[in-house]
């Protein structure tokens, strides 16, 4: 369900972009914007990973640097079946994570320091099976197809305000109209794809880590933690507040300008799938415990660890 709408916002910012550019009447603007958008959009998907991760001042850990966090890492994208990513720390008080990259063999996850004192071992599993669910659905590609048309619309609209037809008049009131709604209707739409994108997160995160539960009670804290705890990044570029598994910067309840679901909403839909996950163990014969993973229990100490990170890196 969740990857027919995302097909149908798609569909819709097509039309969208197809729409202005008959409206304002010229090909050659029309084209020139897109050509320009993509390969923005372009430079953009092959480097996005690099530039995410410098704009965090993220630093990168291994089984020597972050053992209980790594294995954690390696053994959930083990039991998603995905190649092992980057894993890297952001030195933020506020709790979140993120993940990034153009496909599962070029993907990195980050968590902050805070989420990291946070939550609990079973919390952070979920959380980190989340990001590789976004990983597994390739929802920073779909994201980046959104990210061309979207930025298209914004140029096209852009060049709409000087463009002249083909005899020399103005585009006119319609031409106007299209200039001023285009973009505004292409920022829901695309945040609308946005929302869809986490729901399925979450439902391949609560597969992975087999305990819907502790997603459920990490974004529950981290949602907590978010409405008091700045995020300095989100603040200075408001764009990355999607990126994370809770807004960088805090908003309540769902509307058409929210980049994310609303939490509880969020949280409702994990109770169903915990509900489901549970009749499905009851119906095989399988115990309770069987469904979560090995690290969820085999990384003794991560929030206490947490302490000896460089605590002079900034996020």
């Amino acid at each position: 369900m969740n990857g027919l709408k995302t097909t149908m916002l798609l569909a819709a910012l097509t039309a969208l972009f197809m729409a202005l550019g008959l409206t304002l009447g010229g090909r050659g603007g029309m084209i020139l914007a897109l050509v320009i958008a993509v390969g923005m959009n372009l430079f953009t998907y092959w480097n996005a990973d690099k530039i995410v991760l410098k704009m965090h001042g993220a630093r990168e850990v291994d089984d020597r640097s972050a053992p209980e966090f790594v294995g954690l890492v390696r053994e959930l994208a083990t039991r998603a079946g995905l190649p092992m990513p980057r894993v890297y720390i952001v030195d933020q008080a506020q709790p979140n994570a993120f993940a990034t990259g153009r496909d599962p063999e070029h993907a990195a996850v980050a968590a902050t320091t805070g989420l990291l004192n946070m939550l609990s071992r079973d919390e952070i599993a979920g959380v980190m099976a989340h990001e590789l669910g976004h990983v597994k659905n390739r929802d920073t590609l779909i994201m980046t197809m959104v990210a061309t048309i979207a930025g298209a619309i914004s140029m096209l609209a852009n060049f709409g305000l000087f463009f002249r037809s083909g005899d020399g008049r103005s585009a006119g009131l319609a031409g106007l109209l299209a200039v001023l709604v285009a973009p505004f209707a292409a920022m829901i739409v695309q945040m609308a794809i946005s929302r869809t994108r986490e729901y399925g997160a979450d439902r391949a995160g609560a597969e992975i880590s087999g305990n819907p539960r502790a997603l459920a009670s990490a974004l529950a804290k981290i949602s907590q933690g978010a409405a008091r705890i700045p995020n300095p990044v989100a603040e200075r570029i408001p764009a990355t507040s999607q990126l994370y598994i809770v807004p960088g910067l805090a908003r309540g309840g769902d509307s058409l300008f929210s980049t994310h679901p609303d939490t509880g909403n969020r949280i409702a839909a994990l109770e169903q799938i915990a509900a489901e996950m549970g009749d499905m163990t009851a119906m095989t014969g399988g115990g309770g415990r069987s469904a979560r993973p090995a690290a969820a229990t085999s990384v003794p100490r991560t929030r206490r660890r947490s302490s000896a990170l460089d605590p002079h890196r900034r996020g």
